[in-house]
């Protein structure tokens, strides 16, 4: 008897057993079909109907994921980012690629998710002027940044700032403001990010690699390897 209900209890440990490791197996799977496509280190983000800084048939891309909250993300677009313009994106050598990744407001716990909205307030320029106006409400929300602990990305304050961007139809530019239009481009460039793992901002992709630092020369190095 000692010894059967001993089988019955080893067939019991074993079949449990393979069912843990099945659905072990099951959700490992599972995250792994939820990422990006890899190929060696590098990530195939869906960068379809982005905004692009140069020419789209450039041999380097580079993505950049941002937030407008974010005071590196300035820095390496007044500072760093016209060396990088001038010696690879203006010659044809690589096009820059922008993503939102919105989360400083979230992580604050501001009562307002002013990187967000800042985000949406680009996506709304980029859908009226296409990448051009992008750029331009990009630089503007970038020169005009206030304290990433603070709420300043306010409905009301990116309708101001987008006056300044020319051609613009400000009426339209506010609707698609107030009523939350270009949320869903938002909340997808989000996605992309959190499944690379994205670990902050800004973060900087060379051809699908993630480059270790934002300043001019490590980006420079990576669009040099990139180009042999």
């Amino acid at each position: 008897m000692t010894r059967l209900q001993g089988s019955n209890q080893n067939r019991t440990v074993l079949v449990i057993g393979t069912l843990i490791a099945v659905v072990l197996i099951a959700l490992a799977l599972f995250a792994v079909r939820s990422r990006p496509a890899t190929q060696g280190n590098a990530t195939n983000f869906n960068l379809a109907g982005q905004p692009v800084l140069g020419q789209e048939n450039a041999p380097v891309t580079l993505v950049v994921f941002e937030d407008f909250k974010c005071p590196n993300c300035r820095r390496f677009e007044e500072e760093f980012l016209p060396e990088i313009r001038s010696k690879y994106i203006d010659t044809g050598k690589a096009k820059l690629v922008s993503m939102n990744f919105p989360f400083l407001a979230e992580s604050a716990r501001l009562p307002v998710d002013d990187s967000k909205l800042a985000a949406q307030a680009v996506e709304c320029a980029f859908v009226q002027g296409g990448s051009e106006a992008y750029d331009r409400m990009k630089q503007i929300l970038f020169r005009a940044q206030g304290s990433e602990s603070e709420v300043w990305a306010t409905k009301n304050r990116l309708k101001d700032l987008a006056g300044s961007v020319e051609g613009l139809d400000q009426a339209k530019f506010a609707t698609c403001l107030d009523n939350d239009e270009t949320v869903a481009a938002v909340d997808a460039d989000e996605k992309q990010a959190q499944d690379a793992d994205v670990g902050g901002t800004p973060s900087i992709y060379v051809n699908g690699k993630l480059v270790d630092s934002y300043d001019a020369t490590s980006v420079s190095a990576a669009i040099d390897a990139a180009l042999k």
